[in-house]
């Protein structure tokens, strides 16, 4: 309580001022929480870091993580747990397992949806589709149409959840693969422009289905300073409108806290990504008064 007390008398009043409110709002009225939690690119990595490793000695580790998002549901049962892609390759384990494992233990984590990365075509599709009866979470992805392969209906575009009266939606985006993955390891994957593709996912998640919060997990990359031209969760954010934030992966891009950029209607967007290999959780919790304005206080944890 004593965190949530904070966040509601401190919270950054840019925040606030950008929806027109004022602190004493948020303090008179009852608010409700929602706690998003969210990893990338964790590559099959299942145990922490050994103790003599150079740069991440001791960190990580799938048990360590389950402990932690175990703790935060404890605090506020009202959680959402996403990952943004790239779950395999990177350990022996997924050269052994295949991705069985990294399926079972995030279902064992309830997960509540992830989206696809480049890497977990490695085992081509098939393999991915052989692996999807040990994930009890759904997948992810607006922009990959998969209708012409075995992954066909097996992908949804985007996901609604009810969470204590808060409705979200969260929809996928994948990075292009030609000439990042092996034509064979992809098939009959169609990759779809993820700016028009978020134009029609907003429209339907926002105007259509009138979602509180519009979450986009997405696996095209925080940045390309080198390549300004190409689309990346930074552009994403100024290109569109309606998104709330951005929860990315691909490339590896550590944050201590969201990014928070402005959209086509000057409005907040944040936008995170935790590194890599599961050494990071991310954390946003979002605050809603009776009228559904939010304020958010977004940090990186150490695991």
């Amino acid at each position: 309580m004593k965190r949530r007390e904070f966040i509601e008398k401190t919270a950054a009043g840019s925040a606030l001022l950008s929806l027109g409110l004022s602190l004493s709002s948020f303090e008179t009225v009852k608010t409700q929480q929602l706690t998003i939690l969210h990893t990338n690119d964790v590559h099959s990595y299942i145990d922490p870091f050994p103790a003599d490793h150079p740069r991440n000695a001791n960190m990580g580790g799938v048990a360590r993580r389950a402990s932690l998002i175990e703790k935060i549901r404890e605090e506020n049962p009202n959680v959402l747990l996403l990952d943004a892609g790239d779950i395999f390759q990177g350990t022996p384990y997924f050269n052994y397992y295949g991705g069985e494992l990294e399926f079972k233990l995030m279902s064992m984590m309830k997960y509540d949806v992830a989206t696809i990365g480049n890497h977990d075509f490695d085992n081509g599709l098939q393999g991915l589709y052989a692996q999807l009866p040990h994930a009890s979470f759904d997948f992810v992805s607006a922009n990959y149409d998969f209708k012409n392969t075995v992954m066909d209906g097996h992908v949804k575009p985007y996901k609604i959840f009810n969470k204590n009266g808060i409705k979200v939606g969260v929809f996928g985006l994948g990075v292009e693969l030609q000439g990042l993955v092996d034509k064979k390891m992809y098939g009959e994957t169609v990759y779809n422009d993820p700016v028009e593709t978020t134009q029609d996912m907003v429209r339907i998640l926002k105007q259509e289905q009138k979602c509180d919060l519009v979450i986009c997990l997405s696996h095209i990359g925080y940045n390309y300073r080198n390549e300004p031209e190409k689309i990346c969760d930074l552009k994403l954010a100024t290109l569109t409108k309606d998104i709330d934030m951005i929860l990315g992966g691909h490339t590896h891009t550590f944050l201590d806290k969201p990014t928070v950029v402005k959209n086509l209607d000057g409005k907040d967007v944040l936008v995170n990504q935790v590194g890599c290999y599961g050494i990071n959780l991310g954390r946003i919790d979002v605050f809603f008064d009776s009228d559904k304005n939010k304020i958010h206080d977004g940090r990186s944890i150490v695991v």
